[in-house]
């Protein structure tokens, strides 16, 4: 597996995954049913942001990943990131190497933290993977997120600083 920049011919191997994540209605906030359009313009970063995709040895993709800032502005200097996997490389290590390389990416563009603003307190294996590389839960809004299998869970902040700080050992 490799992770690249996408392009915009990867774009069909992405929708597919993209739709089918946002039908489950498991993991994101997004609508259940988004217009092809639709997910394009939310997951094709355009500078600062990245989009990337882990593929096979056949330039098959596996997974996604956007990244960028959190905020604008002076909030700039904080990173987010958000990860889809299809459900056929699921178990293969796609989302760690995404995670890696979004952590590697926000260091190297000079990123002081990543931040996730919503993660989805019943999706285990996300919160584990994301607390396994290194992420602290800093917060939960309790009930914010609808889940159609759990009923109301909470929506997790997570956090990684990226630099050490003056005095921190």
């Amino acid at each position: 597996m490799r992770i690249r920049a996408a392009t915009a011919e990867d774009w069909p191997q992405i929708w597919p995954i993209f739709r089918a994540i946002c039908a489950a209605g498991e993991t994101f906030v997004y609508a259940y049913e988004p217009s092809e359009d639709e997910g394009r313009s939310t997951w094709m970063e355009r500078p600062p942001g990245l989009t990337v995709v882990a593929v096979d040895d056949a330039d098959r993709v596996l997974g996604t990943a956007k990244m960028g800032p959190n905020r604008p502005g002076p909030g700039a200097h904080v990173a987010t990131a958000s990860f889809m996997v299809d459900a056929a490389a699921a178990g293969r290590g796609v989302g760690r190497a995404l995670g890696e390389y979004a952590l590697a990416w926000a260091r190297a563009e000079g990123y002081r933290g990543m931040q996730f603003n919503a993660v989805v307190q019943s999706n285990a294996r996300a919160v584990h993977l994301w607390q396994a590389i290194g992420f602290e839960i800093i917060g939960t809004v309790p009930g914010a997120f609808k889940s159609p299998t759990h009923g109301y869970v909470g929506l997790h902040v997570m956090y990684q600083t990226l630099v050490q700080e003056p005095g921190q050992a």
